[in-house]
């Protein structure tokens, strides 16, 4: 009963810390003058993504590999069919230029990047499939290229502030920051902690837990963050989250994961790598079918229906 209780509990805190830092995100950008979408890309995603770092972090000293693996691939899959198609269900989702052509680019190079250095057997003629500290190197090279970017973007993307916004003061701003962020990271924690000591009692395998289970427990505050702020009709800010946690998981949860211990690659793991690449690039295409820059409803479903499908597929395979 007390892992039940745990689920219940984190998901009440998820619900909770998800409105409170979207909020606070949203009063950030306003304040400042910078776009949702940079705040989105940075805040957001760097405070939805600490979950599955802390996980990942765990999980290398414990030299759980198929944990490391099976996390980050299931979370990028959750967050980009189930969090973008529910997110895209409930409001259409409209997508600015540079998300399009530069965002959406970088998370599908993170995704080929990760595909190349996990096939070393049949790219490089090694004998193991493995990431080195080399590896994570490059991984956090790519990530330092991002976090460039972010800032190259925040110099040039000021919002156009309307009159009529109510502005919170700094004080208030940093306690729903604050108090959102740790309420996600404790709310997560201990989602995962009840729900893996539950799969743990059933005999599922450590990839499986983590791809599916462990996954969706570490994207529930992006899923959170991502509804939250569709309902709100802060879409810069939903898509910018998504798109933005999907980048600092690899380069930066991965690459983190690297330099901590080498990372062997489980087996079977590239058709899992094949899915999230198609994923990815199905989002790029979506952005040009009916109405430009735009997630229309019909495509958000086709997204969730995919992620069904993955689950029933993994679920087969063991």
């Amino acid at each position: 009963m007390i892992n039940y209780l745990f689920i219940f509990i984190g998901l009440i805190l998820l619900y909770l810390g998800g409105n409170w830092f979207v909020e606070g995100a949203s009063a950030l950008a306003k304040r400042l003058g910078i776009s949702s979408l940079v705040i989105g890309l940075t805040v957001v995603a760097f405070g939805t993504s600490a979950p599955e770092l802390i996980v990942n972090i765990m999980a290398s000293f414990q030299g759980n590999s198929e944990m490391i693996f099976g996390n980050i691939i299931g979370s990028n899959l959750f967050n980009t069919l189930l969090i973008l198609g529910l997110a895209g269900v409930m409001a259409p989702l409209y997508v600015q230029s540079s998300t399009v052509w530069k965002e959406i680019p970088l998370s599908m190079l993170a995704v080929l990047v990760l595909l190349v250095i996990s096939n070393k057997i049949a790219l490089a003629d090694e004998s193991i499939n493995v990431l080195t500290k080399v590896d994570g190197l490059i991984l956090l090279f790519f990530f330092l290229i991002f976090v460039y970017y972010i800032f190259e973007s925040i110099k040039n993307n000021k919002a156009s502030l309307p009159n009529n916004i109510e502005k919170h003061s700094e004080i208030k701003i940093l306690l729903m920051l604050i108090s959102g962020l740790t309420s996600l990271i404790i709310g997560g924690r201990m989602t995962v902690d009840g729900a893996v000591s539950v799969a743990s009692d059933m005999g599922i395998s450590d990839f499986l837990i983590s791809s599916t289970i462990v996954a969706a427990g570490t994207s529930l505050p992006e899923l959170v963050t991502s509804v939250s702020a569709a309902l709100k009709k802060e879409m810069d800010i939903s898509m910018g989250n998504i798109i933005g946690s999907n980048i600092y998981n690899i380069f930066l949860v991965m690459g983190i994961s690297s330099m901590i211990s080498p990372v062997l690659v489980p087996i079977g793991v590239n058709t899992d790598l094949i899915i999230l690449t198609m994923a990815t690039f199905l989002c790029f295409i979506f952005m040009f079918t009916g109405e430009k820059h735009k997630l229309e409803k019909w495509e958000a479903i086709i997204f969730v229906t995919m992620y069904i499908g993955y689950t029933i597929f993994i679920i087969q395979r063991g």
